[in-house]
């Protein structure tokens, strides 16, 4: 990947010491005289108190951006993958025993998927506050350690109460991940390499389906009449998760600038994402970004796209394992027979993100994976209750419609900038991907068993108006492009770290 001309210019004025304060700085240059603007980005100060570091050849720009890769994205991805693998890990202990060792009810059941949701949806703000005002990764990674303790503690769960109790607590450390993810991606790369990277940590989702799988598959196989298959199963994620959440409190970085790189390497890990316009990192809480965020259109046209795409995702996360069942399988083969789902969910993932970073295209992408998604509850509904090979295959394609959250992740990452904006707004995508998820179990109801006909319906629907609504947000953001352009601006000196929002900041343009 190559820095272009501007990135060039601007980075050959730094290296460990102040500049001149007699400088002239011209409109559009990196640095301006004097003190950075109160309330400005971290990046920007230490930008400050840099020296000259000569030019980034493109060879050098890929060898960085792969030492950031290495120094990053395994962590992430291993945080994503046991988020999801330990939040449902009951789904797989429903048919390793769960129900009759805990004595509840398939109504029960749903309430913990509910619990678990409330709980992380009443979180979201805290923590939206705590990551902005304490190091983003050693916060992640205190949150990560907590939850898999509670997770390991969830195998001397024998009733309901004490179920319901884990839950909530899981949902309130869980809570933090992919909002630290989302600030996190948008620290270290350039929009355009975005959607990939978000991409690749939420393959957490995929890869953590199939390890789920393959770990009921083989516990089924252990069996004790005290401590049972799922209990050992609970006890040994929740140690692993553990485990991480000391590992990225201890390597993962909080920032570029206090990362392990080089003095140079800093300086261009930060200097290549002046195009972003989105800034680094600001601990200084601003309300009346805030309030601009709760008056920003695109807000809440991202909030319903992300709730109603959730709703379906959640149905199908909770009770894929029921599902499959369902079609007359046993619960050894239920477990193999989600491999092929974690597959699917890998390659809409992959393919949506990268094609999304190429050209530019995230809506178009979330259009792309509902539609298959639809399809799949179609094959589910409508499909002859002898026909198992068809209701299978929708079952799997409806594993592509959670893949469009990612594209949804990268998309606010994207076209949200200010930094406090930036994490009310990932707040609120959180909580409206936990209403989605809250609605979709509760879709499936004792009454409608085995078949869950109104449940596969909902699937249906809410892909095709979540579609809908992402092709309504395109057009909102291409028309206001376009009206910025008529206006002309002139480009403020450092505007794009002075932590000023997208709408603040009229040189910003959004990407569709």
């Amino acid at each position: 990947m190559q820095a272009s001309e501007k990135e060039r210019a601007h980075a050959s004025k730094y290296v460990n010491s102040s500049p001149s304060p007699n400088s002239d700085i011209e409109v559009g240059s990196v640095v301006n005289v004097g003190e950075p603007t109160k309330g400005g980005d971290e990046a920007l100060r230490f930008l400050k108190s840099q020296h000259a570091v000569g030019d980034l050849s493109p060879a050098e720009e890929e060898k960085l951006i792969r030492k950031i890769d290495w120094m990053v994205m395994p962590l992430m991805w291993s945080c994503y993958c046991l988020q999801y693998l330990d939040k449902t890990l009951v789904n797989y202990a429903a048919v390793m025993g769960l129900y009759d060792d805990a004595k509840i009810t398939t109504a029960q059941f749903s309430n913990l998927a509910l619990f678990f949701y409330v709980s992380y949806l009443a979180f979201e703000f805290p923590h939206a506050y705590g990551m902005q005002r304490l190091p983003t990764a050693k916060y992640l990674g205190t949150c990560v350690a907590f939850w898999g303790l509670v997770t390991a503690l969830t195998c001397v769960c024998k009733n309901y109460g004490a179920l319901v109790a884990t839950r909530i607590l899981l949902g309130c450390f869980e809570s933090a991940v992919a909002p630290s993810l989302i600030l996190i991606t948008g620290m270290w790369y350039k929009k355009q390499e975005q959607p990939l990277r978000t991409g690749i940590w939420y393959l957490g989702v995929g890869t953590g389906t199939m390890i789920g799988s393959l770990i009921s598959f083989g516990f089924q196989h252990y069996y004790s009449p005290t401590f049972t298959s799922w209990q050992i199963m609970f006890l040994v994620v929740g140690l692993i998760t553990v485990a991480l959440g000391i590992t990225v409190v201890l390597l993962l970085p909080d920032n570029p600038m206090s990362s392990r790189l080089s003095p140079a390497q800093k300086v261009w890990a930060i200097e290549r994402l002046r195009e972003n316009q989105t800034g680094i990192e600001n601990t200084q809480f601003k309300w009346h970004q805030v309030l601009e965020c709760l008056r920003d259109p695109q807000t809440w046209l991202l909030s319903l796209i992300t709730l109603i795409s959730n709703v379906p995702n959640g149905a199908v996360s909770s009770y894929q394992a029921t599902l499959i069942k369902g079609f007359g399988f046993d619960s050894k083969t239920t477990a193999l027979l989600q491999l092929p789902s974690g597959m699917v969910s890998i390659i809409s993932i992959i393919s949506a993100t990268y094609l999304a970073g190429r050209f530019d295209q995230r809506g178009l992408n979330v259009v792309t994976l509902l539609i298959p998604g639809a399809l799949g509850g179609c094959l589910m509904a409508f499909l002859p209750g002898e026909n198992k090979v068809g209701k299978l295959i929708g079952n799997y394609l409806t594993n592509c419609i959670g893949a469009s959250l990612p594209l949804l992740y990268s998309w606010v990452a994207a076209n949200i900038a200010g930094h406090t904006k930036k994490v009310t707004m990932n707040a609120i995508l959180l909580i409206s991907f936990c209403l989605g998820n809250i609605i979709g179990p509760l879709t499936f109801r004792q009454a409608d068993q085995p078949n869950f006909i109104p449940a596969k319906i909902t699937i249906i629907v809410t892909c095709a108006v979540a579609a809908g609504l992402a092709m309504v947000l395109r057009a909102y953001y291409t028309w206001e492009n376009k009206r910025r352009d008529r206006q002309g601006v002139e480009r403020v000196a450092d505007g794009e770290f002075l932590d000023l929002t997208d709408r603040e900041n009229k040189s910003f343009r959004y990407r569709l």
